[in-house]
């Protein structure tokens, strides 16, 4: 390949193709030898490069595609025909090299291009500077770009490039999932710090709550539906209208208890929170401190709420992308594996290769629930909160 007489290089540009010719070779020689920076000088490349053929795209449709084509080392019918159309003829029953050269920077499209046409191709140092220096003049060679034009095709090609990669991402799907899993590891976090924050400062009017009610959940729905505690039960006062005062504040409680039934799942916890509340030591809220604390609340069991709502989600997900997986280890922990290796093409390769490991892990993780010890040893199978 060195010893070809005429050297071509070849330009992709956003605009089109262009193909330019080396001249002197001793010019370049000079070039490459002296500095890097100096093919920056207009005048010396000018001499040694002379620009042989360009053809523009004519559409932002075609760009694409030989961009999307150049990208996959490919050759489209476009630069085929603009290369057997300016590349000086090849005699097919001459045993001896071409007496030119075609210069790529791609080394893929070279193997492409050579195979194709039948030239001698390729991707060296000297055409890197050859090129790179191409690419600094091209709105010299090519008056058509100047003005901005060179930088608006660049960009629109671009942005169509970029919404083309990821409009047809295969793991487009599995993006969706690496998210979830994500955003439901957080907010295991955050709604476990924003009910232990619910059960201290509710705890100051009701302390006796949290002894009854266990659940993080089911303590900050009571306390959002309590408020006050003293709205569970009857404060007697004396005098004659003590009568009808009961009356009416015993219907007030019988409102409240059903809906706090309906909270708890059992009448017998039920009752066991309004006879604590008769006795409680707590201290009593301003209406206002109780208004923060009753908002807090339930933005807390909101948040809970989506996060039920979230793992559905990612169940139906992974029902989708990957059914087996979820029926042998769980959506979760499935997620999780998807979430490590960034796709799940990648986790089925990764499964097939080391599937012994595997199998090992997962016996290990039974053996370790069976009796019950703690599981801390993979961030992978962790228990759920």
């Amino acid at each position: 390949m060195a010893d070809a007489k005429t050297l071509f290089a070849l330009m992709e540009a956003a605009a089109g193709y262009a193909l330019f010719e080396v001249i002197a070779f001793e010019e370049i020689g000079g070039l490459l030898e002296g500095s890097m920076d100096s093919v920056t000088d207009l005048k010396r490349f000018g001499r040694a490069v002379k620009l042989k053929a360009f053809q523009p795209f004519e559409s932002a449709h075609e760009a694409l595609e030989n961009a999307n084509a150049i990208s996959e080392h490919a050759m489209t019918g476009t630069l085929h025909n603009f290369l057997e159309l300016n590349l000086p003829k090849i005699k097919k029953k001459s045993s001896k090299t071409s007496s030119f050269s075609l210069g790529l920077i791609d080394p893929g499209l070279a193997t492409a291009v050579s195979e194709g046409l039948g030239v001698t191709c390729r991707s060296d140092d000297t055409v890197r500077e050859i090129l790179r220096g191409c690419r600094l003049h091209l709105e010299t060679y090519i008056k058509g770009l100047t003005g901005g034009a060179a930088e608006k095709a660049q960009l629109g090609l671009g942005h169509s490039y970029s919404r083309s990669k990821v409009k047809f991402n295969p793991a487009r799907s599995d993006n969706m999932i690496i998210q979830s899993i994500a955003l439901l590891d957080q907010l295991d976090k955050d709604v476990n710090t924003f009910a232990m924050r619910v059960r201290e400062w509710y705890s100051w009017h009701f302390p006796e709550l949290k002894d009854i009610v266990k659940d993080n959940i089911m303590f900050a729905r009571s306390a959002a539906y309590i408020q006050n505690k003293s709205s569970l039960f009857s404060s007697k006062k004396g005098g004659e209208e003590d009568d009808d005062d009961d009356d009416m504040e015993d219907d007030a409680k019988e409102d409240k208890l059903p809906g706090l039934i309906e909270i708890l799942g059992e009448e017998d916890v039920a009752k066991a929170v309004v006879a604590a509340a008769k006795t409680s030591m707590g201290m009593d809220c301003s209406p206002v401190d109780m208004i923060n604390i009753v908002n807090f609340t339930e933005r807390m069991v909101k948040l809970a709420e989506y996060r039920r709502k979230l793992s559905i989600y990612l169940t139906d997900k992974m029902e989708i992308v990957a059914p087996n997986l979820s029926a042998l280890i769980g959506d979760t922990v499935g997620a999780r594996l998807i979430s490590k290796v960034c796709c799940s093409e990648a986790l089925l390769l990764s499964l097939t290769i080391y599937y012994a490991s595997l199998a090992f892990h997962l016996r290990f993780y039974t053996l370790l629930c069976a009796i019950s010890y703690p599981i801390t040893f993979s961030i992978v199978f962790r228990p759920d909160p």
